[in-house]
């Protein structure tokens, strides 16, 4: 590797601890309500026949509820990772966009469409990575190094954006890298620090790097998949690169959640450890209903679960706070137009370089060798 290569962590900001209603407790403590059979069945008619009077579309993340992803699929919407959720945002005719996942994804929905009404089942849905960047340190951060290229992940807010001169998701941000690499440029990365460490090894690139981390992904443990592996030897281990470096180093396939998703489909294992938010087991179920799937351990023995692997945000979005985005129009996204439009220019950098390099996209990295990357 580039000796010349700063593996400086600036800043950290774990906030995902904080008080009140973006606190992980307070998080799952509005997860919606069970609803019986019946229940959920009138909710879903209401949800349908709302979808096409209100002219909307429903979109929806891979890691929420698997009813709230089959609706989204039977009505014409669409199940997919952040970057195709942007796009179909973009691309979809409806006036309305009910966004059903994590607050930054609705924004960047708004970022793309403001002539769209974008509304979200529950604004306090949020993510760590987001409330780890708070939008006045970075400034800070970023003005101490005006010489290199600012590269955000999606997981941040629209300010942070609005700083930014790319945009980049788990499924393109090594070929963005990459490629501003191959420009001599020096990048400043925020906010992952696992995701930002994977891509500068496997690319080589000068990257200086925020302190962020994700508390799904942050949890996986490599003693416990190591554990797992032993017990079922013929599984190939799946790990989402948010995750800590020994537990990518223990990857089979290392990738973004549609990457990991066509591992399956079209691997040739018969089981997969899967170490990435559990909601995803749903949609690789519907799509390799052949294939074994067992979730990636998070913690150990003890009174805390052993696999417990899904963002409590997420949990929050429901068919009840879908209902109440078509009925009462709540939940609804506003992006002051100065900050929409300067983060407007990050996110579509990133969807014109994707366009234009379809090849380069959710490709899974097989194995993991340190300071060589993929093999």
């Amino acid at each position: 590797m580039n000796s010349t290569i700063s593996t400086s962590i600036a800043f950290d900001y774990p906030q995902q601890n904080a008080e009140g209603t973006t606190c992980t407790a307070q998080a799952w403590a509005k997860t919606p309500a069970h609803l019986g059979d019946s229940e959920k069945a009138t909710v879903i008619a209401r949800i349908k026949q709302l979808l096409i009077e209100k002219d909307a579309a429903l979109v929806a993340h891979y890691y929420v509820d698997g009813d709230i992803q089959d609706l989204a699929m039977e009505t014409g919407g669409y199940v997919a990772d952040s970057l195709e959720m942007a796009r179909f945002g973009k691309n979809h005719p409806a006036k309305n966009l009910i966004v059903a996942g994590v607050r930054f994804m609705g924004e960047s929905a708004k970022i793309l469409s403001p002539e769209k009404r974008v509304f979200m089942p529950d604004l306090d849905a949020t993510c760590s990575l987001d409330l780890g960047c708070d939008a006045t340190d970075f400034a800070a951060f970023r003005s101490l190094h005006p010489d290199r290229v600012v590269v955000v992940y999606a997981n941040t807010s629209a300010a942070v954006k609005a700083q930014a001169d790319w945009m980049v998701t788990s499924s393109c941000a090594l070929a963005i890298v990459h490629q501003l690499k191959l420009e001599g440029k020096k990048i400043l990365w925020a906010p992952d620090r696992h995701l930002g460490r994977y891509i500068q090894e496997q690319t080589g690139a000068d990257m200086l790097l925020w302190n962020g981390a994700c508390i799904v992904h942050d949890e996986f443990k490599a003693v416990e998949l190591q554990l797992l592996k032993a017990a079922h030897p013929k599984a190939m281990i799946l790990v989402h690169p948010e995750s800590p470096q020994a537990v990518v180093e223990l990857a089979d396939v290392v990738g973004s959640t549609s990457a990991m998703i066509k591992a399956v489909v079209e691997g040739s294992a018969t089981e997969y450890i899967v170490a990435t938010d559990k909601g995803i087991l749903h949609r690789m179920r519907q799509l390799a209903p052949n294939k074994k799937l067992i979730e990636a351990p998070t913690a150990g023995n003890s009174a805390t679960c052993k696999s417990c692997a899904h963002c409590p945000w997420m949990a929050m979005n429901g068919l009840q706070g879908i209902l109440a985005c078509l009925e009462n129009a709540s939940g609804e996204i506003f992006i002051e137009e100065p900050t929409r439009i300067k983060a407007l220019g990050c996110i579509e950098r990133m969807l014109d370089f994707t366009t234009n390099h379809p090849n380069l996209l959710a490709k899974a990295q097989h194995g993991f060798v340190k300071n060589i990357g993929a093999a």
